[in-house]
């Protein structure tokens, strides 16, 4: 299957900084796929270049099977909500569709006017007398109804209370449920990537740290607690993410597909948190290879 995104040794440069180098990534369609990483990752800037709004200094990005906003039909293809789910303050809920009508050919009216029906939304409330809640469902459903193949989200709720981050990820999971679109959620709520995510993506300085299924990543990942130990007499198949000493003890986080059958440990599931944070700790240039030989953390 074509991915949804394939970017291949892709760079943003503004003047003398990269916010964005070497990045080469493939996303599958299909999945709602959570992209996480520490700020100054480059993660905005991936999403900016994929919905066309920047173009690469180096590199090449591919959306939907041809170059991010290489046409109009191309763009018709990509729905994006920004951080800030950008509204505008001075028009009202109904102008907002009327306008979403006329920047896109495959503009969806019923649906649109359903969501807003069913959000309770005043089609003759201006926008910047919503909620933020109120606001990012509204920017939500800009992107939805264009009918994209790809809706990318950009922290949509890095500004929202809880409850409306959690109605927000529950209408994110009604539209894919209903719709079948392919998503890209970057969030730093890890919590909420677990509850709407089942791939993971952790880029870290512009590389892919981990991808892969959720499911997938949870069971082959486990915390190993035991007496303390030189990591490097580890089976070659258990692949060492993080690991931590104190003068007696032992806690590593591994990653293997084979049994782990050495009794001196404690084998313990881990959250997806902690699997994020694993990758996101490790040392700049730390990838886990066939043998453990990552730098210790102490």
């Amino acid at each position: 299957m074509t991915p949804v995104l394939r970017a291949q040794r892709l760079g943003k440069r503004y003047r003398r900084r990269w916010a964005l180098s070497e990045c080469t990534l493939d996303v599958p369609a299909g999945h709602v796929v959570g992209l996480v990483g520490p700020n100054g990752a480059g993660k905005s800037t991936l999403l900016n270049l994929a919905t066309g709004m920047l173009t690469p200094t180096e590199g090449t990005i591919e959306v939907c099977g041809g170059p991010a906003g290489g046409s109009t039909q191309q763009l018709a293809k990509v729905g994006f909500v920004a951080q800030d789910t950008p509204v505008l303050a001075g028009l009202t809920v109904a102008e907002h569709l009327k306008l979403g009508a006329k920047l896109n050919p495959g503009w969806d009216d019923a649906l649109a006017r359903r969501r807003i029906e069913q959000l309770g939304l005043d089609p003759a409330q201006r926008a910047g007398k919503l909620s933020g809640g109120q606001r990012a469902q509204l920017a939500l459903t800009l992107g939805i109804a264009k009918r994209p193949e790809l809706l990318i989200l950009d922290e949509p709720t890095a500004a929202l209370d809880p409850l409306a981050r959690r109605e927000f990820n529950q209408a994110l999971m009604e539209i894919v449920s209903e719709e079948g679109v392919s998503v890209i959620l970057s969030s730093h709520h890890v919590a909420d990537l677990e509850r709407v995510c089942d791939y993971l993506i952790v880029l870290v300085s512009s590389q892919v740290r981990v991808s892969g299924e959720v499911d997938d990543l949870l069971a082959h990942h486990h915390r190993l607690v035991g007496p303390r130990r030189d990591v490097t007499t580890l089976p070659g198949d258990q692949l060492v993410v993080s690991e931590s000493h104190t003068d007696r003890q032992t806690m590593l986080i591994v990653r293997t597909e084979a049994p782990i059958l050495d009794p001196a440990w404690r084998v313990e599931s881990v959250s997806l948190e902690d699997l994020v944070l694993a990758y996101m700790s490790l040392p700049a240039g730390a990838v886990p290879g066939p043998r453990p030989t990552l730098e210790r953390v102490r």
